[in-house]
């Protein structure tokens, strides 16, 4: 059979179709988390290595994957080859943040100024990437001074970010009672201040949603927490993110270990909606596994930490949960 002149060339060229992705293809992989985006983005790079977006994407491919020292240096290519972009910027501020994580304190301590200075970056680019602002509070909150940390400076771009989303300025608000002040009292008043907000988000908005479901947890807010995610639930019942948050929520409190159970099976037979932040597999087993044991079924939680282990062998908590038992 004669092979097409295109496909002729593109035989003998070794190219594969993965190379003909185009960027809005690999953007919605990374949205559901597909295992295969890596591959569509180091392809895609391949292909347009001039292409700063094209390196975002592959560095937010290798995040997902846990590759963060490939994601510093995909990162960094993105800002070479485009200093004025503000993703660029946030995504090496992000990937610089999880790398942070695998290093010992010297090296922490010499990245973070790099972390903070991207972050600032990508602020000062876009004002409204609230993302970076959050990123940008949470490292003043710990930083100390020397480091370009202080809660004034948090407190600066909480009220930015109020000024965008004031369901996302009440949560930062009581992120810097609770972390800089340790007034819970000031953050329990924030979280109810975001709480009767919250019907104005967008439906979209879903971090948002999530960022006030944990204050809830994090404040042992417990029946709260139930309530809001069982209404999210009820009025997004294609949506992933509130059937995982009432299982976290169960697997936290010990308590509605059986609605956790059940939100965790939902989310994990698949069919329903996820975004790129919402917990890999391996995170949601982990979880079941731990309302089982709490539901005294030893036997079953062994299995479902077991799982946790062959979907990332790197799942330290149900490594440790596993030799609890």
């Amino acid at each position: 059979m004669r092979l097409a002149p295109l496909a002729f060339a593109l035989c003998f060229a070794g190219f594969s179709a993965a190379a003909f992705a185009s960027t809005a293809d690999i953007e919605s992989l990374l949205k559901i988390r597909d295992p295969g985006a890596l591959a569509k983005a180091q392809a895609f790079v391949e292909a347009n290595e001039a292409n700063a977006r094209a390196w975002v994407l592959l560095a937010r491919a290798q995040l997902q994957k846990g590759e963060a020292e490939d994601a510093v240096e995909s990162a960094e290519k993105a800002v070479e080859l485009a200093p004025n972009d503000a993703q660029a910027h946030f995504w090496l501020g992000n990937s610089l943040g999880a790398r942070i994580e695998q290093v010992n304190m010297l090296r922490k301590m010499g990245m973070a100024p790099d972390l903070r200075d991207a972050f600032e970056a990508a602020v000062r680019l876009d004002g409204n990437l609230l993302d970076a602002r959050s990123a940008l509070i949470g490292f003043y909150l710990q930083a100390p001074r020397a480091m370009g940390g202080g809660v004034e400076k948090a407190q600066a771009q909480q009220r930015e970010v109020a000024k965008r989303n004031p369901v996302r300025g009440h949560l930062e608000e009581a992120a810097i009672q609770r972390v800089h002040f340790e007034d819970n009292a000031a953050a329990m008043r924030a979280i109810d201040a975001a709480m009767a907000a919250a019907p104005a988000l967008p439906a979209e908005d879903i971090d948002t949603r999530v960022s006030l479901g944990r204050n809830l947890v994090g404040l042992e807010r417990y029946a709260d927490a139930r309530t809001y995610y069982l209404a999210w639930a009820a009025a997004q019942p294609r949506q992933a993110a509130p059937h995982y948050q009432l299982g976290r929520l169960a697997a936290i409190s010990g308590q509605f270990l059986d609605e956790g159970s059940a939100g965790l099976k939902r989310y994990l037979d698949g069919g329903l909606a996820r975004g790129e932040n919402d917990p890999d597999d391996t995170i949601a087993w982990w979880r079941l596994g731990q309302i089982q044991a709490k539901q005294g079924d030893k036997a079953t939680a062994r299995t479902s930490f077991q799982t946790a282990l062959r979907l990332d062998p790197r799942n330290a908590e149900a490594k440790k949960d596993l030799e609890a038992l």
